[in-house]
C-alpha cells in the first residue's frame, strides 16, 4: 500500500514538473512584468507617488551627479515671464510618446540617438530644458548635451508625468489635452489615472523613462 502511494506521489510530482517545463515563459513573465507592477503598486499605495518620484530622482542624481535640475513650478513661472530669455524645451521621449502630448512648443530629440539638429544655430550658453516621462531619459540627454559644450542645460524634475499630475497643461498639435503616454503599465502607475493614454507600451533598452 505504501509503495502504491509513493508511486502515485511520484507520478503527480513528475506530471507537475513536466507541466512547469512546458511553460518556461511563465517565470519570465512573473519576474519581468507582474512582480515589478506589484512592487510599483505597493510603493504608490504605501508612500504615494511623491515617494516614487523622489526615489527615481535620487537614483538619477547618482547616475548623473553634475546635472542641473529645474522643478515644475520654476519652469512654469519662467515660461510666463516675458522678461527672461526663454529656454528651448526638448522632449527626450520616443516619437509615439511625443505624438500623444508634450509640453507647449517642445521640440523632439531622439533619446536613443540624440543629435544636435534640434539645436541648429543655438548659442552654447542658451538656456535649454530637457524632459522625459519621469526624468531618467531627460537626464541622459541633458548630460549628453553638456558634454557637447552646452553650458546652460537643465533637466525637468519629475518629467511630464509629475507636470501633468499637478494639473499643468500638455498639448497635442498646439491644443491642450489631458492625455499623457504612460510609457508602460509599470511606470504608468506614477501617472494619475485620468491622464493615462490608452496606447501601446514603449519598448526601449532603457530601464527607466
Amino acid at each position: 500500500m505504501d509503495d502504491v502511494q509513493e508511486d502515485e506521489g511520484a507520478g503527480r510530482w513528475t506530471r507537475a514538473r513536466r507541466s512547469a517545463d512546458r511553460r518556461p515563459w511563465l517565470g519570465v513573465v512573473l519576474v519581468t512584468v507582474v512582480v515589478p507592477i506589484l512592487i510599483g503598486a505597493a510603493v504608490i499605495l504605501i508612500g504615494g507617488r511623491p515617494l516614487g518620484f523622489e526615489i527615481i530622482r535620487r537614483l538619477t542624481v547618482r547616475k548623473f551627479p553634475e546635472l542641473r535640475w529645474v522643478d515644475r513650478a520654476e519652469l512654469a513661472r519662467w515660461r510666463e515671464d516675458p522678461g527672461r530669455a526663454q529656454p528651448l524645451v526638448l522632449d527626450a521621449r520616443t516619437s509615439p510618446e511625443y505624438q500623444v502630448s508634450r509640453l507647449r512648443d517642445a521640440v523632439w530629440i531622439n533619446p536613443l540617438r540624440p543629435s544636435l539638429h534640434p539645436l541648429a544655430k543655438l548659442p552654447k550658453d542658451a538656456p535649454i530644458v530637457v524632459y522625459s516621462s519621469v526624468g531618467y531619459r531627460g537626464a541622459r540627454v541633458a548630460n549628453w548635451l553638456a558634454g557637447q559644450g552646452y553650458r546652460n542645460v537643465q533637466n525637468l524634475e519629475g518629467g511630464i508625468f509629475q507636470w501633468a499630475n499637478e494639473g499643468r497643461p500638455v498639448f497635442r498639435d498646439d491644443r491642450p489635452i489631458v492625455e499623457v503616454h504612460r510609457y508602460d503599465q509599470r511606470w504608468g502607475l506614477l501617472l494619475v489615472p485620468r491622464y493615462r493614454s490608452d496606447v501601446p507600451d514603449v519598448v526601449t533598452p532603457f530601464k527607466a523613462p
